[in-house]
């Protein structure tokens, strides 16, 4: 079934986020549950030329790479009735025309014992012409230092996805986020 075809046949989507959709969605939701997709691990593998960077110093944010025996923990939100066209109205300049990313359905599964449910997620592809690609840490980190953009500084980003995860899901290990996040640190000046 195509996302034409479940925004019109539904009275409810779901939509969700594992980059700055977790701290910032910037549109109207009826509810929000925190949980995980499988098969996906989150990357700093993107380039941002527009919230996060520039052209001359395009910054980093978050993909989802595919990986079956992986899971990336993010924020649903549940969009209803005219939410739903003005959220997607608003998430289609946002991450795809500014962004880059392409949409997918993957089931999403709540940390708290209920159902899971069918998602909207934007996905950064590798063939994006601003897709960076894989780093070390400590290459990701040095970009994300000197990186900023019309939404703010890239070191925000991080932090804020980092602090997101130590707060919500303070048992899960994101080695890559967390390496990053050290790695950044250690470049700070104070």
């Amino acid at each position: 079934m195509k996302i034409k075809d479940i925004t019109t046949a539904k009275s409810s989507l779901w939509i969700f986020g594992y980059g700055s959709l977790v701290w910032k969605p910037d549109f109207q939701f009826s509810r929000s549950k925190v949980g995980y997709i499988q098969g996906y691990k989150r990357r700093f593998w993107h380039g941002d030329n527009f919230h996060r960077g520039n052209n001359d110093m395009p910054g980093r944010v978050v993909t989802l790479v595919e990986d079956h025996d992986a899971c990336t923990y993010g924020i649903a939100y549940e969009v209803t009735g005219s939410q739903i066209q003005e959220s997607l109205k608003y998430l289609n300049v946002r991450e795809n025309v500014l962004g880059g990313y392409v949409t997918k359905l993957v089931e999403f599964i709540p940390r708290a014992d209920e159902p899971s449910v069918l998602a909207l997620v934007y996905i950064a592809t590798s063939d994006n012409p601003i897709y960076l690609g894989p780093a070390t840490s400590e290459e990701i980190a040095a970009q994300i230092v000197v990186s900023s953009g019309k939404t703010g500084h890239n070191v925000e980003y991080l932090f804020r996805l980092a602090d997101f995860m130590r707060l919500y899901c303070p048992e899960v290990e994101d080695d890559h986020l967390f390496s990053i996040e050290a790695a950044t640190l250690s470049l700070m000046p104070y």
